[in-house]
């Protein structure tokens, strides 16, 4: 009898669940608002522009039968990638404005873990770095947002954007659920995450899907480590769409799409409908969307400037807008690896990423308007819009005026000792061999981050010098000052005649961190290379055959303090031309009226850094393919403004400021 009972309460279920299936689908294709796919003109008005934005938020971004929904309503989302950390504060509504006028609805920006968090524990998000009022501007301009916080990002930025000091632990494993990085990253989003959690679209804000780390399967299969991540977004408030972007092999590697929805990331539609069908057997309900249309790319220093055939980029864009997936152009607008920012790469062989971040874009490294811009609006407007009825988009701004303020002489010059002088009193720690900038205690109780490493040694007479393999990046050996020796990361055996013959001698190694790699696969020659990539050298030094101890580690890094000791120093001399030392030169370019934007023309000038009023526009280096170094106007003041440029070999004597750039 009671089996006979609940039998009898199984098939009462059944029928109320079979009733309320059949309802649900009469709503949904009767279009109901508020469910399914609604009624034509609810699919005009929300699809593709969006849902208003005064509307009250009672559901966040959602799908169902391969079709988002955002409070309900279809929606498609057209976004655009932008790095609020490499654009000046002043230009973010400029950049937004034009990303309207383009068709787009929505926002994509990664987070910088190693720039909010320079030392552990201490946060910075003022300035450039103030991420909740640049998402609060996008607010404004109507655009919704996609956040990709990390920890890791990758975006070619030093170290994929995970900050230095965590090599600083000779056992560390980054992107892993290694206790000491958990920590640290659980660190991170408690300061982060609560300062956007109101700014949810279900809260009233912007941010519509949240990221779970970054092509994360490429990389490793450690799918725990995800769920780590997951928990932490969802235990500071996180309640938004969580996704997960990667290439084929990565969402088969990793497969996280019972928490997070898969998107792709590719540049040829041929690689995209592979992990298209990918997504598709993975759930019929998933939607198509292309997290990373990777518009160009970006450059390395010695190899060519990297750019599109138009025509090929806009057959790209048509086919994907075609197969009715939502996508997001990245780069939009690339911006600029200001300072020591840019990353690089080593399959097989080391390649560090110049300093701008053009990526031939739709908008320029400056944020003017290029035919791949027009030729975007025009396919956006033609496969997006017209289809729901909507003929035009809004007007494009002009672009911000650029002015060519002519050669620039140097009129002062200060030498490399009395450079080195400021780091001596700030930034130096002793060691009886060498150590990896990462792996000293200066400033804060932490190693350096980015710059250059001195390991300096007063030494008696002698001749050949032996250094520990290899230089992580850029070797230069100085004598008393001048150049005796140069290597880099390719050069395997590190010996130089040194010719010291005096009783006393100055001896200075000095090694450049050109960027930390911030990608590599699970499967290339080093997996491992994350948790290795510490910067300068490692081990042991000969002189003669006889060992060489005692050092003092020196951190070149350019600072803020630094560079105000150093301007404010009486240490200038009369300009004078050095050929075969690095030294430090300063002149004033004054500016009448209300300043430009620039390009600052290093032709005369073999390597090194260009610094104006006390910001580090990046390094310049003769062998290209970047030739000119962006300068925005908001970087200047009218009057007189300090240029300051760190030459490591040879000077020239002038610089050029052109209203053009040239990238190679």
């Amino acid at each position: 009898m009671r089996t006979f009972v609940l039998r009898e309460k199984h098939k009462q279920r059944l029928y109320i669940l079979i009733a309320a299936v059949v309802l649900l689908a009469w709503v949904y294709y009767r279009g109901i608002p508020g469910f399914g796919s609604g009624s034509s003109d609810s699919v005009k008005n929300s699809a593709a522009v969006g849902v208003d934005m005064m509307e009250k938020r009672t559901e966040g971004l959602t799908f169902a039968k391969r079709q988002f929904f955002l409070n309900g309503k279809p929606f498609r989302i057209i976004s655009g990638a932008m790095h609020y950390f490499r654009v000046p504060v002043q230009y973010w509504k400029d950049r937004m404005l034009k990303m309207k006028a383009c068709g787009l609805n929505t926002l994509e920006t990664y987070v910088a873990w190693n720039m909010h968090e320079p030392v552990p524990g201490k946060f910075n998000f003022a300035g450039m770095l103030n991420l909740r009022k640049y998402l609060d501007l996008a607010h404004q301009m109507g655009l919704y947002v996609i956040l990709r916080p990390g920890p890791y990002i990758c975006s070619e930025w030093d170290f994929g954007g995970m900050p230095s000091w965590l090599l600083s632990d000779p056992s560390m494993k980054v992107r892993s659920n290694y206790k000491p990085y958990q920590d640290a990253a659980a660190r991170f989003f408690a300061n982060l995450i609560p300062l956007v959690t109101d700014l949810q679209f279900t809260r009233g804000g912007p941010i519509i899907a949240v990221q779970v780390e970054n092509e994360f399967g490429a990389y490793s299969g450690e799918v725990d480590h995800l769920a780590f991540l997951k928990d932490l977004l969802r235990a500071h408030g996180i309640t938004e769409l969580l996704v997960t972007s990667d290439g084929a092999e990565g969402h088969v590697r990793a497969p996280f799409y019972k928490d997070a929805l898969p998107t792709a990331n590719f540049k040829e539609i041929e690689s995209g409908q592979a992990i298209f069908e990918i997504i598709k057997q993975e759930s019929p309900e998933f939607p198509l969307m292309v997290m990373e249309f990777w518009t160009g790319w970006f450059d390395h220093w010695g190899q060519p400037h990297n750019t599109d055939n138009l025509g090929d980029y806009a057959d790209r864009v048509s086919k994907i807008l075609e197969t009715g997936a939502s996508m997001n152009f990245y780069m939009f607008h690339g911006g600029t690896n200001f300072g020591f920012m840019a990353g690089a790469n080593n399959f097989y062989h080391y390649k560090p990423d110049v300093t701008s971040y053009d990526y031939d874009a739709p908008l320029s490294e400056a944020g003017d308007i290029t035919p791949k811009y027009l030729k975007t609006r025009e396919i956006i407007l033609e496969k997006v819009y017209k289809p729901l009825g909507i003929t035009t988009l809004p007007d494009v701004p002009p672009n911000i005026p650029k002015a060519e303020y002519g050669k620039l002489r140097m009129t002062e010059f200060m030498l490399w000792r009395d450079l080195l002088s400021h780091v001596l009193v700030r930034k130096r720690a002793i060691s009886e061999n060498l150590h990896p900038m990462e792996m000293y205690k200066f400033d804060h109780g932490i190693g350096q981050s980015y710059g250059y490493i001195v390991y300096h040694k007063e030494i008696g007479n002698g001749n050949k010098l032996e250094l520990p393999p290899r230089a992580h990046d850029s070797l230069q050996v100085l004598l008393n000052s001048w150049t005796c020796g140069t290597a880099d990361s390719d050069t395997k055996k590190l010996e130089f005649d040194l010719h010291a013959s005096q009783p006393k001698n100055d001896l200075d190694i000095i090694v450049e961190n050109l960027g930390r790699v911030n990608f590599i696969k699970h499967d290339a020659h080093d997996p491992n290379i994350l948790n290795t990539e510490r910067k300068g050298l490692s081990g042991d030094v000969k002189l003669d055959g006889r060992f060489v101890t005692d050092w003092t580690a020196l951190a070149l890094d350019f600072d803020a303090d630094f560079l105000l000791k150093v301007s404010k120093d009486s240490k200038w001399r009369s300009f004078e031309p050095q050929k075969n030392s690095p030294a430090l030169y300063r002149a004033y370019l004054q500016i009448s009226g209300t300043p430009q934007d620039t390009f600052v023309n290093t032709k005369e000038w073999r390597k090194g850094l260009v610094i104006v009023n006390g910001i580090n526009l990046g390094r310049y280096w003769e062998k290209g393919p970047q030739k000119t170094l962006y300068l925005p106007a908001p970087f200047l003041r009218t009057g007189k403004n300090e240029i300051l440029v760190y030459e490591e070999f040879a000077s020239g004597e002038n610089i050029y400021f052109d209203s053009e750039p040239q990238l190679g």
